[in-house]
């Protein structure tokens, strides 16, 4: 985040998900207006979201493309209105998730804070660190195996994502991304790691990347847990079911926040802030009392 508006991590965050999209996988994070993103970024700092992550684009797999154009016709609006609305909205920390550094140097300039780039700046020749640098923005650096469109569901692979040792994998990659963005001119204190739960792994490489979450905090870097609602988490706790629908992971989306909690995890984006929230705050109240002693 900017120096203006930025996290400290002194207890678990949250980021709350305003999806500026049709077609986000989950319906209940779909704002169809700058008006709708202005509700939910007012509702979610109601109840208690530390940050903002606004996007324009859906990653889910199979998701399309959307362009530069299209996407800043989605975000400025939202951006403009959520800062002009005053209040806890004129200064809670927002980031940007997009690929695109036209799109994120627009959303910048309007008043976001950070980039969360699920592609760790490696499209079009890696121009997103040079803008974070330049402008004094946060980067979220997160790891993929494919784009959107070429990926699969965690739990509908044909054949899974081949990794030798998927976490010493994962922390390579994003340990070079994070010297890319400090080469590049980001404040190490800027940088955010992001596992990619759900992104290139199957179901029992996301639970694998969870467990040896600190082999990936090892590195200095925050880490962000980015487990709600999605697939992997409804074949874990809705085994019984062939498929299950995103409006049915809350329980399990949970427990995973709390079990990444304890692996080492920070920062949390999230779709529903409120039982996130109460849930984090319960853990990580048990954590430091048994830290304590108590």
């Amino acid at each position: 985040m900017s120096a203006a508006r930025s996290l400290s991590l002194d207890r678990p965050r949250v980021l709350a998900i305003v999806n500026v999209t049709p077609d986000s996988f989950y319906a209940g994070s779909r704002a169809g207006s700058a008006e709708g993103a202005l509700a939910m970024a007012a509702r979610a700092a109601e109840e208690g979201a530390d940050a903002l992550d606004l996007g324009a684009e859906s990653t889910r797999p199979g998701a399309e493309r959307v362009g530069e154009r299209e996407q800043i016709d989605r975000l400025l609006p939202a951006v403009r209105a959520i800062r002009a609305a005053g209040g806890p909205l004129a200064a809670i920390p927002m980031s940007i998730d997009t690929t695109l550094a036209a799109v994120a140097e627009a959303a910048l300039r309007a008043g976001a804070d950070a980039i969360n780039d699920v592609s760790a700046s490696t499209e079009r020749g890696g121009e997103m660190l040079g803008l974070a640098a330049r402008l004094g923005a946060g980067v979220i650096l997160m790891h993929r195996r494919s784009p959107p469109r070429e990926d699969s569901y965690s739990d509908r692979y044909g054949a899974a994502p081949a990794y030798t040792d998927v976490m010493g994998e994962v922390r390579g990659f994003l340990a070079a991304r994070a010297a890319a963005a400090m080469a590049a001119g980001v404040a190490p204190e800027a940088i955010m790691l992001d596992p990619g739960l759900g992104f290139g792994k199957t179901v029992e490489q996301n639970l694998e990347l969870v467990r040896r979450t600190g082999e990936l905090a090892e590195l200095g870097y925050p880490v962000l847990s980015a487990a709600s609602r999605k697939s992997f988490v409804g074949r874990i706790c809705l085994a019984e079911r062939a498929q299950s629908d995103p409006a049915e992971r809350l329980a399990g989306s949970l427990a995973f926040s709390v079990a990444h909690l304890f692996a080492g995890a920070r920062v949390f984006r999230v779709h529903d802030v409120a039982e996130q929230r109460q849930a984090l705050a319960a853990a990580w109240a048990l954590g430091t009392a048994r830290a304590r002693g108590d």
